[in-house]
């Protein structure tokens, strides 16, 4: 008994090692042994670095939300540009020369060279009407994912040349959409449910696993850099947002939420703004709640259960604002880039639980066809 006690205490004591001859080398451990300050501090900096290196060069972050973002992106700007595809004239064309924005725009875009191409054509209507066309070509072609890398820059000049045409007609979500596709520009949005995925594993069965080559560190890091971006980008919209709105009155007495809806510009629909705040305490709930998730977004997004009730209020935020307010291409823009908070595994299980339903109602489809073929 003794012996086996010595033993284990032996054992305890004394880390066995073996070289790469294959000898076994002994080496004695304290467990009461002390760490240096300095070595902890040492050993933490290195796993600090370790995890920071793993996550900029280790692999591509959300993949499959910067595919969604793209997707989102060329859908608000293709709505966008049909919407008012009627009014193209009047909105942004000659038929707006009374507001002045022709002869001196307000904006500095038209007065720059790369941004002055819709400036020059305005007064052409064939030719602006053209170039509309053109934009939302370029639209369905970024919704695609098709040579995504050369189109984006050109839809990018081109969008940010035909929105700056009339001040007055825009908002802060044509801001947040210029901001969103300068970042979009260093990140392979492509890698996923585009034309782009579809071309390159034709040529490489082993994509997207193995694409870059030599640079493949470099395009990693700019892909990762660029959700970084986005994701500071998205989290200063809602923190300022929401900061300005709690050092408002009307959103510190929680009646903020009524004022835009009983307005001509903002309350689109006037029925449903009535049942909405009809009553008092689901005013001050809505008016309150929406100050609380946009301050408390960025924290909710380090908890993985938190980040999904922040992501279902934020989308429910912006759902009554494009049904309450009218602004749907603002908050299509905002939901587009909340996508990259999603992980791959979990759109990877969306993926799949979607091709089982769709795969078990074609087959029921067809045997329904079957039966009724007899």
């Amino acid at each position: 008994m003794s012996s086996d006690k010595n033993t284990r205490v032996k054992g305890e004591e004394i880390g066995v090692q073996e070289s790469k001859s294959g000898a076994t080398s002994y080496s004695a451990v304290d467990p009461n042994e002390r760490i240096p300050v300095a070595s902890r501090v040492l050993g933490s900096i290195s796993r600090g670095w370790d995890w920071l290196e793993e996550m900029l060069f280790g692999r591509y972050h959300a993949t499959y939300g910067l595919a969604v973002t793209r997707i989102l992106i060329g859908l608000t700007g293709l709505g966008l540009l049909l919407t008012n595809f009627s009014a193209r004239h009047y909105a942004f064309g000659v038929g707006s020369a009374w507001n002045g924005e022709i002869a001196d725009p307000k904006s500095d875009f038209p007065n720059i060279w790369l941004f002055s191409l819709f400036h020059r054509a305005v007064t052409n209507p064939p030719l602006f009407t053209a170039m509309i066309i053109g934009l939302a070509i370029l639209a369905v072609v970024i919704i695609l994912g098709w040579r995504t890398r050369i189109v984006l820059p050109f839809y990018l000049v081109l969008w940010v040349s035909f929105i700056e045409l009339n001040d007055g007609a825009g908002d802060q979500g044509d801001n947040a959409y210029r901001m969103f596709m300068i970042a979009m520009l260093f990140a392979d949005t492509t890698r996923r449910w585009s034309l782009d995925a579809k071309r390159k594993r034709q040529q490489n069965p082993e994509f997207p696993e193995t694409d870059g080559g030599s640079y493949r560190w470099a395009l990693i890091m700019a892909n990762n850099l660029a959700i970084v971006v986005l994701a500071f980008q998205v989290c200063a919209i809602y923190m300022s947002g929401g900061l300005y709105k709690a050092g408002g009155a009307a959103w510190q007495h929680g009646f903020a939420v009524y004022n835009p809806l009983h307005t001509q510009q903002f309350g689109t629909w006037p029925v449903l703004s009535d049942l909405l705040t009809a009553w008092g305490p689901m005013v001050v709930a809505i008016s309150w709640g929406s100050v609380l998730f946009q301050c408390a977004f960025p924290f909710m997004l380090f908890n993985r259960y938190t980040r999904i009730v922040g992501l279902l209020g934020i989308l429910s935020f912006h759902l009554g604002i494009a049904l309450l307010m009218g602004l749907p291409w603002f908050s299509l823009t905002m939901i587009a880039v909340d996508a990259i908070f999603i992980r791959d595994r979990s759109f990877e299980k969306l993926h799949k639980l979607v091709s089982r339903w769709w795969k078990s109602t074609s087959e029921g489809m067809e045997r329904a066809k079957a039966n009724a073929s007899r």
